[in-house]
């Protein structure tokens, strides 16, 4: 008998110890979140914290869906199919933001005076003809995305610092990055702006002309690290590591890729073939190392240290997009920008 009761006991004993353990399993399990993101040398550091396991060691269980331009990436926010997001702002972005679907909380790329940022482009049979500087784009034709688009920005920007009217110039808007340069390739467009990892290339393969850069007419604030007002209230303690491993990738990429001599000249830095590596998974995934590496090195263009935005310059967005009647009088960017996880950058 007493050895009857012993053997219950043990067994017992063990599954409570076996459940015991399955509890504090999915006590510590990861917090599964979704990234929405464009598939761009300058959402580097979301694929460095994914590669080398700064998500991980924060918990987090990330899984990374790509969009095809930057207002599809801010619906996602919005509408709660994506955690976090990392594009550039939009008139559309704004308007979502003030009616309190998004929060912006941290920073993406810069475009600044220092590094190559996106160029401006000519078509071939544009450029034949005569369109080969910026001054000359009034009674041309431009791709942009979407109207009210980070594109339409830049156009709106560098015709009014070249001296223009931006009604001088067609826009086309053609909804994707891939429809984009498909246009300028095939002649249907004469212009477009496009990042330094798309840009170089074409014009490096007699697809396009490079006439201008986006940094010499208009340095700014290209994009943000976004999340939902949602997850800041709920998921405070996630929103908080998610900030964590992505400023890790951003210290890894600006280490790696944004290194320069006393010149002003990038150079090659201890880490930069294994960062190259990881982007490389995620960028011109279709074409080898030797081909991928150096798009990739051109196209890496300035993120601000720890992701700090420059508030000011957001607040300067949201006054051209109300001025063009894209974002409605009454959006204040304050009420959309929480710096409580990563301080804004100095003025």
């Amino acid at each position: 008998m007493k050895s009857s009761w012993l053997k219950r006991s043990a067994v017992a004993a063990l599954v409570a110890a076996s459940l015991g353990g399955f509890g504090a399993q999915a006590a510590i399990a990861a917090e599964k979140i979704n990234i929405a993101s464009l598939a761009f040398v300058s959402s580097a550091p979301l694929f460095i914290a994914q590669e080398k396991g700064y998500f991980a060691d924060e918990d987090l269980d990330a899984e990374i869906t790509f969009f095809q331009a930057a207002q599809p990436v801010a619906v996602a926010i919005a509408s709660n199919d994506a955690d976090f997001g990392v594009t550039a702002f939009t008139g559309g972005f704004f308007n979502l933001a003030a009616k309190g679907g998004l929060r912006v909380i941290g920073a993406q790329l810069h475009e600044d005076a220092g590094y190559d940022g996106s160029a401006i482009l000519a078509s071939n049979a544009a450029f034949e003809a005569g369109l080969t500087s910026v001054d000359q784009l009034p009674g041309h034709s431009i791709a942009i995305s979407q109207v009210g688009s980070s594109f339409h920005y830049m156009v709106g920007n560098i015709a009014d610092k070249a001296g223009f009217e931006i009604d001088s110039i067609e826009m086309k808007p053609l909804q994707s990055v891939p429809n984009m340069i498909g246009a300028l390739k095939s002649g249907q467009v004469d212009s477009m702006i496009i990042v330094p990892h798309i840009a170089k290339p074409l014009a490096a393969s007699g697809a396009g002309h490079i006439i201008g850069w986006v940094k010499d007419y208009v340095p700014y604030q290209v994009g943000g690290l976004f999340t939902s007002q949602r997850n800041i209230d709920e998921r405070r303690d996630v929103v908080a590591k998610f900030v964590r491993a992505y400023q890790k990738g951003v210290a890894d990429y600006r280490a790696a890729l944004l290194m320069t001599d006393e010149a002003g000249k990038l150079i090659e830095s201890d880490s930069t073939a294994e960062i190259l590596e990881i982007v490389h998974k995620y960028v011109y995934a279709e074409e080898d190392a030797k081909t991928a590496y150096p798009k990739i090195r051109n196209g890496a263009m300035f993120i601000t240290e720890e992701a700090r935005l420059n508030v000011a310059d957001v607040a300067a967005q949201v006054k051209w997009y109300q001025a063009g009647g894209f974002v409605d009088a009454s959006v204040d960017p304050a009420s959309f920008i929480d710096t409580s996880f990563i301080p804004a950058l100095a003025e």
